[in-house]
């Protein structure tokens, strides 16, 4: 089954190698990892997507909640969080294919937020769904590079 978890830490070095550990070590697989500092510089939350079974999770956080530098830890249920991810995608785009990129764009709510004579770079926000489905619709024109954030959460 698949998990995010929010983990608000104190912001110390080796705190990051710590909580990932303890996820690797107990068989989780990470499917993406998220780490910056909140609005108090002494604190940054991790956002990780977990896939794993229900009681070895419940048995990761009592440990996780353990760990000195760690403040609180969330398991978001189903439907209780707003999660995004940000995605970077260079896309090939010729003279024919801009107009029709663009049009994607505009439907996707996606900026555009630079152009080159054989390619555009597109920055689009939204749920995995959302990036997933976007992505299915330019892998056509010709992905270059691809860069996303992985998920972030916050409890509604």
């Amino acid at each position: 089954m698949r998990h995010t978890i929010s983990i608000l830490v104190e912001n110390k070095f080796g705190v990051l190698a710590r909580v990932s550990g303890l996820f690797s070590g107990r068989g989780f697989n990470i499917d993406s990892l998220n780490v910056a500092p909140t609005h108090d510089a002494t604190l940054s939350r991790i956002t990780a997507v977990l896939k794993g079974d229900d009681s070895a999770l419940d048995q990761v956080t009592k440990q996780l909640r353990k760990l000195v530098n760690v403040v609180e830890v969330v398991d978001f249920k189903e439907g209780q969080a707003v999660q995004r991810e940000l995605l970077l995608a260079k896309v090939k785009a010729d003279g024919k294919s801009r107009s029709e990129i663009m049009q994607i764009c505009d439907i996707f709510r996606a900026k555009i937020v630079n152009v080159a004579h054989d390619s555009v770079i597109v920055e689009l926000t939204g749920d995995e769904g959302k990036t997933s489905a976007f992505l299915k619709l330019i892998e056509g024109f010709g992905v270059i590079e691809l860069a996303r954030t992985g998920a972030l959460a916050l409890i509604r």
